[in-house]
């Protein structure tokens, strides 16, 4: 039933469908060019777009992705560039009381003329800016936006300080920070008209946003408190036409002048909630919003929202003090990555780029990303598929690895842009927590930051810090939202041992600080929010930089390529304490991505392993903005690294997976899963010949959202070269091997293959006599194999697919660790 105060509001929309007299959009997005601003001659632009890839499109400048081409086309951010538009407007839509120009994103300082009026000055790539056109607009229309080089608001901003902040001049501009070169991406410093660029023109009546805020949910009913902001230039009695999922319904409002806000209760009985992936369904609502004067539609907005709740419960106990998130009242383990803009050059990225990654982490079984700090506040269909599959988003807001400025001017910016993206994104059933930055606070205290800096000083710069992370941003997301909020992320840098016990942790002593990757086993925080090690991309990436046919790493385009200082040697020292010494490029890329997959599934396992005290593992990171040698899973062409397979069974909901301790092996089993799960435990030792060396079976059950011990042997010295240990239960089913992959006696024997056309691709069946490890097949064919990096027992066989609209796999290989 619903409630008695909603149904005094409701009724069923009977009669005439009302007409519709919603305001006119008008994209803006073609017909534009640019030039440099010492240069006379015009080009053609694309909108939304940059000036690298309007240069490129016009072969001003060559790739800068591929070769060692990136260091020359640094000229470019210095310039300033000019891009013009001539558009009409047809006599309705100079006829509207309202005439506004609407920018989604200029990067980043912009002088916006329009009929040689200057309308606009811009110094924020992340905020939109609309302007009253009324009284300048006409049938034809000139706009001109002047893109100043960064560098010079930046050195004026520079001055004005006594002293310099850590990590260069792009603190001092709000725009995409990774744009000025990262230890994974290049220094390619955008400008241009990044996000769309429309016309809307109404009469008196405009819907400025909604917001579905929620009461209460309980298994009988959700009450919602929709918050619809309406701008009005009467005093009016008005309809608000209420669509849930089909079902009209109306509330009459009396519309003031100006800007207000009016609530409207909806009740929803019996709600289907929105669960994260592999919990169940990613259950969405679709309202949609009329504004209804006389019989006409005004205006109208749809949303799709999931009912549910999230909360980061932190809470003191026994140990330190919890990190975890609650969906629905329950403890939920996070598993997944950090996520990075997918292209250099945003523009690039099309809704199929989107639709394919974020298919790719579900398929991994990750229910979060971690929109990392030094991006981009996502495109609207990031968060729109993140809802409709069920991923979980840890958004950070822009800022990274430095300390910022606290300006008047600074923080007066800083606040609106974070008004604008937190009323954006706050609809979405998926947005799960809002972490001021990434890593400044762990930078200002361990990174050295203070050192040359006055007692005034560093008083002055951390004052500052927390005007933005403690106060403005926390104090924006409370009060438009439900959402929880955390101020840096990590909690505490690794020098203090507080790490460990409290809030999240970045682990970086594996890879920058060069521990063995049995470190993470040791030591596993309440949550880790970034961890990760480098691996090559796949030999596609690899023979794209270089531009040739053949493999080739030592190319001084590859050594571009990787921006880590240390990087190739960190990889060398890692991969001979472990795996063979390769002889050629192909097996060094090979190994590369074994080395990586074997360090951060040591990770996730021991942390999974942990749970509770430990409820969430996101490695360092998903994806690649351009070509790399990097810590991604996924290359830029989005192509599984054998860190992303192997991920795929380490974040299963059932997890099996076998440590060594002092004395003996113990093997665990992670449930993820709502239910108690009752099955057999299957134990067996062979050699790598397929000689069983012993077995055993016993029924146990597994409770529900738990990590339990089940099974533990002795250590034997025979076990350590030869043998491998198989555990099964259900479904799912785990190998432990006894040393490092280096140390064992791999026998070298020939697999049997046989691959068939079928309608998506190919079947590909292999069999062996004896255990091959990490079973490789690739092609230069375009497609993705549905397995990879595997095992095959001695005398099983397994069958993957590969799935490509190629008509052959001719040139098909299998590589496996036995033969390096």
């Amino acid at each position: 039933m619903r409630s008695p105060v909603f149904i005094i509001f409701i009724l069923i929309l009977i009669g005439c469908k009302p007409t519709d007299d919603t305001p006119i959009i008008q994209q803006l997005n073609s017909n534009w060019e640019f030039k440099s601003k010492n240069n006379k001659d015009w080009l053609s632009a694309s909108v939304p777009g940059n000036v690298y890839t309007d240069l490129l499109d016009n072969k001003i400048i060559e790739d800068p992705f591929i070769k060692n081409n990136e260091e020359k086309v640094q000229w470019v951010s210095d310039s300033t560039w000019v891009y013009k538009n001539r558009f009409q407007l047809d006599k309705k839509t100079l006829s509207k009381n309202h005439i506004q120009l609407n920018f989604d994103g200029l990067d980043t300082y912009a002088k916006v003329y329009l009929n040689d009026s200057l309308l606009l000055t811009t110094n924020n790539a992340f905020r939109e800016f609309l302007l009253d056109i009324k009284s300048i607009a006409k049938t034809e229309n000139v706009l001109e936006i002047e893109f100043e080089s960064n560098a010079i608001a930046e050195e004026k901003e520079k001055k004005k300080l006594g002293y310099e902040l850590p990590e260069g001049n792009r603190i001092f501009t709000r725009k995409a920070q990774f744009q000025y070169g990262w230890d994974w991406g290049p220094k390619l410093n955008t400008s241009g008209i990044w996000k769309d660029v429309f016309i809307k023109a109404w009469d008196h009546y405009l819907i400025d946003d909604v917001y579905i805020k929620q009461q209460s949910i309980s298994k009988e009913t959700a009450h919602l408190n929709v918050q619809i902001t309406i701008n009005s230039d009467k005093e009016v009695e008005a309809e608000i036409g209420t669509y849930l999922q089909g079902e009209p319904l109306k509330k009459i409002i009396q519309l003031k002048k100006g800007t207000h806000v009016y609530e409207i209760p909806i009740t929803v009985d019996n709600p289907k909630l929105w669960w994260p992936h592999n919990l169940g369904d990613p259950y969405l609502y679709d309202f949609n919003f009329q504004l209804i004067l006389n019989e006409k539609i005004i205006d109208k907005r749809s949303i799709k929202h999931g009912i549910r709740t999230i909360e980061l419960i932190t809470e003191k106990d026994a140990i330190g003090e919890s990190f975890y998130f609650k969906v629905n009242g329950l403890p939920v383990y996070a598993k997944g990555a950090n996520y990075i803009p997918q292209n250099s050059f945003q523009n690039k990225v099309t809704d199929q780029h989107y639709e394919k990654l974020l298919s790719n982490v579900v398929e991994a079984n990750m229910n979060m990303l971690r929109v990392w700090g030094g991006g981009i506040y996502e495109n609207d269909i990031f968060y729109e598929l993140c809802d409709e599959k069920g991923i979980l988003v840890w958004q950070d807001f822009m800022f990274a690895c430095a300390m910022y400025p606290g300006d008047d001017r600074f923080l007066s910016n800083v606040e609106m842009e974070a008004e604008q993206q937190v009323k954006r994104l706050r609809n979405h059933a998926s947005i799960a927590l809002w972490a001021g930055n990434n890593e400044n606070s762990e930078g200002w205290k361990r990174w050295g930051w203070q050192d040359g800096k006055t007692e005034v000083q560093k008083k002055e710069i951390w004052d500052n810090y927390l005007k933005v992370f403690d106060s403005i941003l926390p104090n924006t997301v409370n009060e438009l939202t439900e959402t929880s909020y955390w101020e840096s992320s990590p909690k505490y840098g690794r020098g203090n041992p507080n790490y460990k016990r409290e809030g999240d942790a970045h682990d970086w002593w594996v890879w920058h600080d060069g521990y063995p990757f049995e470190h993470f086993e040791e030591n596993v925080p309440r949550f880790m929010s970034e961890f990760g090690f480098q691996s090559f991309p796949s030999f596609e990436t690899l023979n794209y930089i270089n531009q040739q046919d053949s493999l080739d790493i030592h190319t001084k385009a590859i050594k571009s390529h990787q921006k880590h200082a240390r990087g190739f040697q960190l990889i060398e020292e890692y991969m001979k304490r472990d795996y063979p010494g390769p002889t050629s490029d192909e097996d060094y890329v090979y190994i590369s991505q074994l080395l990586q997959a074997k360090g951060i599934t040591m990770g996730i396992e021991a942390q999974r392993r942990a749970k509770p005290y430990n409820m969430g593992s996101l490695f360092w990171q998903l994806n690649d903005c351009w070509p790399s040698i990097s810590w991604s899973s996924i290359d830029y062409f989005g192509n599984w690294k054998a860190l992303h397979y192997k991920a795929k069974k380490s974040f299963e909901n059932i997890l099996i997976s076998t440590e060594k301790t002092k004395y003996d092996y113990e093997t665990y089993i992670i449930n993820d899963s709502l239910v108690d799960i009752k099955g057999t435990l299957k134990l067996k030792m062979i050699d790598f010949y397929g000689k069983e060396i012993w077995s055993n079976s016993e029924e146990i059950i597994v409770k529900t959202n738990s990590s339990q011990k089940v099974y533990h042997i002795p250590q034997v010295d025979i076990y350590k070269a030869g043998y491998v240990y198989i555990i099964e239960f259900n479904k799912s089913k785990s190998l432990y091997y006894f040393t490092k992959p280096k140390d064992l006696e791999l026998p070298i024997v020939a697999m049997e293959k046989e691959v068939k056309k079928v309608e998506k691709g190919f079947s590909i069946t292999l069999k062996s006599t004896v255990l091959q490890k990490d079973v490789f097949l690739f092609t230069k064919e375009k497609g993705h194999f549905t397995d990879n990096f595997f095992d095959i027992l001695p005398n099983e066989s397994i069958t993957i697919d590969f799935i490509s609209e190629s008509d052959s796999i001719d040139d098909l290989k299998i590589k496996s660790l036995n033969n390096i």
